[in-house]
């Protein structure tokens, strides 16, 4: 079955399967943990302590890792070989779950989830670079489709399967169900033969632009978080945030001047990728602090059991599933910019309903009409996104337009649960009723904006 790994197979044969459930199911585990934390925050608190910025801290050094080396582990999987790359990133990964089902402390649980986004940011780019090098012509958008659904549906069981667990037994054994997974994945990589691939011997990873983005985002985001408990006066705050804007620019200036930089920002010449991108960090920066905030508030005001707190925001999945596909198909026949401006409004505006909610909903009457509207409108807007993104890249520039956008993406939630952050504690250091209404608020807003940002900025290509 080595021929997995070499050139594309057809889509009927046995090494292309087996291809193709590897990559789904190595990749199932960076999904299902980027989104079942929500749902175990309280439980962790209660056992290991901390406040709001150690739940912060527990879901963005995740991001931050996943977010700012997404692209160096594109890289590595075109160095190394896709296959190999990603085999060492499932198992990583599933080391790194054991460390946080066994972590001691908060701080240790918040360096292995870190250590986790490491290897996420090896297995996720390096399983679409697999299905792309295995399938060819339109068995690759078929592969490539099953694995955008069963992303999906990772994002449904995550929360909902995760919370169970965490009533039933304890929140320890979210991160165990990925062991089980990373080994099944394994013996088929090994199967393969992909520890067998060659290297390649003219690309080298761009470490400096690599340690500029981590170090930037991480004092950034450091600097937000422990706002709150220091204040704004601290030296720390100040410095964390400046130092962070001041690294992040030398990383710019490098990545101008670098022969191979892991963020080429010629891309952002093309008016519709850098617009499309803008909108990306409104939109899934709004995305990321309404289910980490609203998770939160139905765990601590409103009584939810982890369970139900997960089982809440399920219709945003389920509605996505079905209609995305179908949203997808309308835009790429009438242009993606009505899409794009509509949909993140009509996602904002029903969401102002929250910044009233009662700390006792009624779920069918408070809850899911916003939801549901939230959803349909997010519908409207994450698949126009994702392909007006590739189509004015060059046919080699696709995967790591793709790629740019994907970390763009993760950083925006990264950012967001740190800046709103400040917001939701409302002055104190952890979150209040009002800190929520505020912050469902301004999530609003960022929708709103994000939908601004596509009226004005995204062009539709000429109809033939």
């Amino acid at each position: 079955m080595a021929g997995a790994v070499g050139a594309a197979l057809p889509r009927d044969s046995r090494a292309a399967r087996w291809t193709l459930v590897a990559s789904i199911l190595g990749s199932s585990m960076a999904f299902i943990d980027g989104s079942v934390v929500n749902v175990a925050l309280k439980a962790i608190e209660q056992d290991l302590g901390g406040g709001l910025a150690s739940q912060q801290w527990i879901v963005d050094s995740y991001l931050l890792t996943l977010g700012s080396l997404i692209l160096v582990g594109g890289s590595l999987g075109d160095i190394y070989g896709g296959l190999r790359v990603f085999g060492f990133g499932v198992a990583g990964f599933a080391l790194a779950s054991v460390l946080c089902a066994a972590a001691p402390d908060e701080t240790a649980l918040i360096v292995f989830r870190a250590v986790q986004g490491c290897a996420g940011a090896l297995l996720v780019p390096a399983s679409l670079a697999v299905l792309t090098a295995t399938f060819s012509g339109p068995a690759r958008g078929a592969a490539i489709g099953q694995w955008t659904a069963w992303s999906g549906i990772s994002f449904v069981i995550g929360p909902t399967l995760g919370g169970w667990l965490v009533d039933v037994s304890s929140w320890r054994v979210i991160f165990l169900i990925n062991v089980p997974i990373a080994a099944a994945t394994i013996l088929i990589v090994l199967r393969l033969g992909g520890m067998r691939q060659s290297r390649r011997t003219d690309l080298r990873v761009d470490v400096p632009g690599a340690l500029l983005c981590v170090a930037g985002l991480g004092l950034l985001v450091a600097g937000f978080i422990e706002q709150p408990q220091l204040g704004w006066s601290s030296p720390l705050v100040l410095g964390g945030i400046f130092g962070g804007l001041v690294l992040l620019a030398v990383f710019v200036v490098y990545e101008l001047h670098a022969t191979m930089p892991m963020l080429p920002l010629r891309l952002f010449r093309i008016r519709n990728f850098s617009v499309t991108n803008i909108e990306t960090l409104a939109v899934y920066g709004a995305l990321s602090g309404l289910s980490v905030f609203l998770t939160l508030f139905l765990l601590e005001f409103s009584g939810y059991s982890a369970f139900r707190a997960g089982v809440a925001l399920l219709p945003i999945t389920v509605v996505m599933f079905f209609l995305s596909p179908r949203t997808g198909k309308l835009s790429m026949q009438y242009g993606p910019r009505l899409y794009m401006a509509l949909g993140p409004v009509l996602a904002g505006l029903p969401l102002l309903l929250y910044a009233r909610l009662p700390v006792h909903p009624d779920y069918w009457v408070d809850i899911l009409p916003a939801l549901l509207a939230f959803a349909l409108g997010l519908s409207l807007t994450v698949a126009p996104l994702t392909t007006t993104v590739l189509a004015d890249a060059e046919p080699g520039d696709a995967g790591v337009a793709s790629g740019v956008n994907n970390a763009i993406a993760r950083i925006a939630g990264l950012l967001a649960v740190a800046v709103l952050g400040i917001v939701a504690v409302g002055g104190g250091e952890n979150l209040t009723v009002h800190g929520f209404h505020v912050t469902m608020a301004v999530v609003a807003g960022l929708l709103v904006c994000g939908g601004l940002i596509g009226a004005i900025g995204i062009r539709n290509p000429p109809r033939a």
